[in-house]
C-alpha cells in the first residue's frame, strides 16, 4: 500500500528525472551571488546617503590673520577678525553649528604636510572653523556673507567632492543591480535546463499520461512543485552561506557607516541593515518563486509541441 501511494504521488517519475543534488547546489550558488550583489547595492545607497547628510552639509572656514583687530565701525566695539567671523556665523540662519578647531586638532590636520612640531614653524597659520550647515544650499551664500564681513576669509565647501563620490557610489550600485539581474537570468536558465532535461528523460511517461487525459496544468504543476522545493532549498542554503561573509564585510565597513562605535559582533550584525536582513529572508522564497514560474513556462511550452 505504501509503495502504491508513493507511485501515485510520483506517477511521472520526477524523483529520477530531477535529482535532489545538482539543481539545489546550483541555485544555492546563484543565491550566494545574489546576496552579495544585494549587499553591494544597499551598501552603496547607504554610503551615498551618509555622505550627503554628513560631508555635504559641512563647510570649513579659514580666517587668516585671526588676531588682527578690525577697524572700528560706528559705535560697535573693537573685535578681531576671528571674533567678527564667529559673530557672523552665529547670526546666519544657514549655520546649524560652528566650532573653532583647537591647536591640537589643527596640528593633527597639518601633521602630514608640516610634520609633528608646529611650534617651530614660521608659517602664520589661519584660524579654522568647522561649520555644519542647516540648509543644503547655504554654503555659497555663507561664503559671500563672510567675505563681505571680513575680507580675506576663505570658505571651503565639500560639495564637489561629495558629488564625485556620490557618482562613484551610484555607479557601483548600478553595477551591483546589473550583477543581480545577471544572477537571476542565469538561475532561471539553470532551472529551465534542468526541467527540460527532466522532461526529456521522462518523455515516454509524460506522453502516456498526457495521452490518457492529463492536462497541461496537471503535468506542469507536478514539475513546478518539485522544482520549487529544490530551488527554495538551494536558496536557503545560499542565504545561510552568505551570512558569515556579509557579517565580515559589515565589520570592515563599520568605520565608514554612521553610529558604529562598538567592535562587537552584534554591532556588525546591526550594521548589515534591516533591509538586507529582510532581503536575505526573502531569497529562499524568491528562489522558489523563480523555480515555480520557470518550470511552469518551460513545461507548458514543451507540452504544446507534443502531437
Amino acid at each position: 500500500m505504501a509503495d502504491a501511494r508513493r507511485r501515485r504521488r510520483d506517477d511521472l517519475g520526477l524523483k529520477r528525472a530531477l535529482g535532489d543534488r545538482m539543481l539545489p547546489l546550483l541555485v544555492a550558488a546563484m543565491t550566494f551571488l545574489a546576496a552579495l550583489a544585494l549587499a553591494g547595492a544597499m551598501a552603496s545607497a547607504a554610503l551615498v546617503a551618509h555622505w550627503r547628510e554628513g560631508a555635504a552639509s559641512s563647510v570649513t572656514v579659514q580666517v587668516p590673520r585671526a588676531t588682527v583687530m578690525l577697524p572700528k565701525r560706528n559705535n560697535e566695539p573693537e573685535e578681531t577678525r576671528l571674533d567678527a567671523v564667529m559673530r557672523a556665523l552665529q547670526a546666519s540662519p544657514d549655520v546649524a553649528d560652528a566650532r573653532l578647531l583647537g591647536a591640537e586638532e589643527l596640528a593633527a590636520l597639518l601633521r602630514p604636510w608640516l610634520g609633528s612640531d608646529l611650534a617651530t614653524t614660521a608659517l602664520p597659520l589661519p584660524a579654522v572653523i568647522a561649520v555644519r550647515l542647516a540648509t543644503d544650499a547655504g554654503s555659497d551664500r555663507l561664503g559671500r556673507v563672510l567675505a563681505a564681513a571680513v575680507p580675506g576669509t576663505l570658505t571651503e565647501s565639500h560639495g564637489v567632492w561629495v558629488g564625485r563620490l556620490a557618482v562613484l557610489a551610484r555607479s557601483l550600485q548600478a553595477c551591483a543591480w546589473a550583477a543581480l539581474l545577471v544572477v537571476v537570468l542565469v538561475a532561471a536558465a539553470v532551472v529551465m535546463i534542468a526541467t527540460r532535461a527532466g522532461m526529456a528523460s521522462r518523455r515516454e511517461a509524460i506522453e502516456t499520461v498526457h495521452g490518457l487525459g492529463a492536462t497541461d496544468g496537471y503535468i506542469a504543476g507536478r514539475f513546478a512543485r518539485r522544482v520549487t522545493r529544490m530551488a527554495a532549498l538551494g536558496g536557503l542554503v545560499g542565504a545561510i552561506a552568505a551570512l558569515p561573509v556579509l557579517l565580515l564585510l559589515a565589520s570592515l565597513a563599520a568605520p565608514f557607516m554612521p553610529g558604529q562605535t562598538s567592535d562587537t559582533g552584534l554591532t556588525d550584525a546591526v550594521s548589515v541593515g534591516l533591509p538586507l536582513w529582510l532581503a536575505l529572508l526573502a531569497l529562499p522564497i524568491a528562489a522558489g518563486a523563480l523555480g515555480f514560474l520557470t518550470a511552469q513556462v518551460t513545461v507548458r511550452r514543451w507540452l504544446r509541441k507534443l502531437p
